[in-house]
Order: C-alpha cells, then sequence, then structure tokens
C-alpha cells in the first residue's frame, strides 16, 4: 500500500523508480495530472505535479479537491506538500526552507471542503499540519541545510498576481511566508483524517521589501532549491513511520453537524 503522498514540483519526477502512471476517475473531475506511483529511496511514494507535468494550470485553477481524493483513493496516509513561497521576514532569505505550523487563508474562490451537503462537517483546524511529519521534515532539512526554520504562519492568497505592497505590509504583520497553493490543499487532507506538512523553499522576498517580485526571479530560485528539496525528499521518507500516533487521523472524530 502507498502510504506517503508528495504534490509539488515536475522536478521530483527524475527520483521516482520505476514508476507507474494511474488514471484516476474522482467525482471532481480530473486530477492535476497522472498520479505516478514508484519508489524513492527505497520508499513507494505516489506523486503528482501540482501544476500539470508541463506546469500550465494556475494556482487558483489546480483541482485541489480531485488531488487529494486520488491519493486518498491510493491509500496514502500522509501527504508532504512542497511550495515555493515569498518571505515576510527579513531572517527568512531566499534559499531558506521553512516547515509552518500555521496558515491564514486569503483565497476567495476556492473549492474548500468535500462536504457541500447532505453531510456537513466542521473538522478542527487549530493544528492544521502534522506534527510528526513537521518534526520528521525540520530534523532532515536541518541536517542538509542549517537555513531551515520550524514554525510559522503561511498565509495563501489567491493569485496568480503577486501582492501589492500595501498587501505584503499587512500580511508581514501577522504571517511569515506568503504563497498560493496551501489552501485548499491542506483543508482538504484534513478532511480526509490525512496527515498533511509542507516543506516550503523562500524564492524571494516579498513586496513588502525594496525590489517587487519578478516571476523571472522566482523561477531562478526555484531551481537552485530544486537540489536541496530532493536531497530532503530521499532522506526524510525512511524516517517517516506508516504508524501514526498523532491527532490528524481523529479529525473527523465528533465532527458531524
Amino acid at each position: 500500500m502507498v502510504y506517503i503522498g508528495i504534490i509539488g514540483g515536475s522536478g521530483l519526477y527524475n527520483l521516482l523508480e520505476n514508476p507507474k502512471s494511474f488514471d484516476i476517475d474522482t467525482p471532481f473531475g480530473n486530477p492535476s495530472s497522472q498520479v505516478e506511483v514508484g519508489k524513492i529511496n527505497g520508499v513507494e511514494v505516489a506523486f503528482i505535479p501540482r501544476h500539470g507535468k508541463k506546469h500550465t494550470i494556475p494556482p487558483h485553477k489546480v483541482n485541489y479537491r480531485a488531488n487529494i481524493w486520488a491519493l486518498n483513493s491510493l491509500g496514502v496516509k500522509r501527504i508532504i506538500g512542497i511550495n515555493a513561497v515569498g518571505s515576510l521576514k527579513e531572517e527568512l532569505k531566499p534559499g531558506h526552507v521553512v516547515i509552518p505550523d500555521q496558515f491564514i487563508d486569503f483565497t476567495r474562490k476556492r473549492d474548500l471542503t468535500f462536504y457541500d451537503g447532505p453531510d456537513v462537517y466542521h473538522i478542527s483546524m487549530a493544528d492544521p499540519f502534522c506534527p510528526e511529519v513537521n518534526n520528521a521534515l525540520y530534523s532532515i532539512s536541518r541536517r542538509i541545510d542549517t537555513n531551515s526554520h520550524f514554525g510559522g504562519s503561511y498565509v495563501t492568497i489567491e493569485g496568480p498576481r503577486f501582492s501589492t505592497r500595501s498587501e505584503s505590509r499587512m500580511f508581514r504583520q501577522f504571517a511569515d511566508i506568503i504563497g498560493m497553493t496551501l489552501v485548499p490543499e491542506v483543508n482538504l487532507a484534513d478532511e480526509m483524517s490525512m496527515c498533511y506538512s509542507v516543506l516550503a523553499t523562500v524564492t524571494d522576498y516579498d513586496v513588502w521589501s525594496e525590489n517587487p517580485v519578478e516571476a523571472s526571479e522566482v523561477f531562478k530560485t526555484m531551481k537552485e532549491n530544486e537540489d536541496k528539496v530532493t536531497s530532503i525528499i530521499r532522506e526524510v521518507l525512511p524516517v517517516i513511520n506508516s504508524e501514526r500516533h498523532c491527532h490528524c487521523k481523529d479529525r473527523l472524530k465528533d465532527a458531524k453537524a
């Protein structure tokens, strides 16, 4: 059974050993691409490139519900999301790694839940990320790169545009990093009682800083971070236990209205 799923950049394709492709029909349409299942460092994983194989799906058009449903249908219980983010704090520099433990949602038009009725669930999101997977990610990332940070808030914006300076200064008051793809991915994984954690790599300072964000700068730093991300993923997978002792598996308990 595949118990770990990865949602992220296409660079991870090169890590998969003997991958098999699966077309998975979901009640919500097609996932971003076929789900690739193969081994990384001896651990079987299921992988979906969030923006499609050729990065053709913008963040506000990703079919997050289909992606999470597809992974869950394969038996995945723990998901690692790989996200490129902007920094809202001086000490979180481009190239650094952040393992957030909170988020703030500033999206506007996304499908945020599987429970549109008649079944209604109100799950607790006080602690949205898996503490076990978070700890494993931080331990390994710190070993590989000392510029790794544990904790912090990820503010998710709708995209695909970047923030205005006023927005960035506002976000900076209560968050640490900013991106466009965490929500509703984390919501939906939690609604499936799956573990979810993020490996976030800082690509730039958001526009509270002097220099405006440019897409070319973001993609350049993303490419530079690719080797670091793949190293962390290779090393962390064998230490993530399939047996869960976290609260994630109990999110639906007593949540039905």
